[in-house]
């Protein structure tokens, strides 16, 4: 999910110093590096599961799960840039082998979730750039609602199933009418959150940041990225498995 802590709030009680400060170029170049780790990490364990060594490649699916969680609650609170690569990386194991999962179910789904992706970080872009979306106070309270409503929902979910109970419409199985359309609505705010991202990170070279703080800006955009990507794919699976 859309890193929180990315807001006027943070920004504002951040020490700016002198000498290299945050720019908007080097916070790109900072995703890019982070966005290659994920790719190379996500094809180690796609070609781990390709090859049949299915044990090992679900251990790293499920533990790269668990271990992106912890190392992205430690980034978002203490703002570590080197511990920024370990989440890429980590978070890169998970999407291999779950998209290897989906892809294994509904061949050529993969591609879809990937460009449908990017169209929707272009088109978010596009609409930030351009002032058609305006990160206002107002908006940034709404998504950040609306994003943490989600978490909380999602939290129960896991929870629940330890005790073989699951959340309506949620899930990737559910694919009822209603299950549709909830998790095109989740798409939809994690979409809304690349508004948040890139608010924050125009803003953070604006005000001189520290120049560190071009990790974490890319961190939080490739969060936002990453659970964009899932809830598309999850999307897609629910349309395709009613065919």
């Amino acid at each position: 999910m859309s890193n929180p802590i990315l807001n006027d709030k943070f920004t504002e009680r951040t020490t700016i110093i002198e000498g290299a400060t945050m720019t908007v170029n080097g916070t790109l170049q900072a995703a890019m590096i982070l966005g290659l780790l994920v790719l190379a990490a996500a094809s180690f364990v796609w070609s781990r599961f390709g090859a049949g060594y299915t044990d090992f490649a679900s251990l790293l699916t499920y533990g790269g799960a668990i271990a992106g969680f912890i190392v992205g609650l430690i980034v978002c609170f203490t703002r570590n840039k080197y511990l920024t690569p370990v989440y890429a990386v980590c978070e890169g194991c998970f999407l291999g082998g779950v998209s290897f999962m989906f892809e294994a179910a509904y061949p050529g789904i993969v591609l879809q979730a990937v460009i449908g992706t990017f169209a929707a970080l272009f088109s978010m872009l596009g609409l930030y750039r351009m002032g058609l979306i305006k990160c206002t106070d107002k908006f940034r309270s709404v998504i950040f609602i609306a994003t943490l409503s989600i978490a909380v929902v999602y939290l129960i979910n896991f929870i629940g199933s330890f005790f073989h109970y699951a959340v309506p419409f949620v899930n990737a199985a559910d694919n009822s009418n209603m299950g549709i359309i909830v998790t095109g609505v989740i798409v939809v705010i994690a979409a809304l959150n690349l508004i948040l991202d890139f608010d924050f990170i125009e803003k953070g070279s604006q005000m001189m940041l520290p120049k560190d703080m071009e990790w974490y800006g890319a961190f939080g955009l490739m969060v936002t990225i990453i659970w964009l990507y899932i809830e598309i794919l999850k999307l897609l699976a629910k349309a395709k498995s009613r065919r």
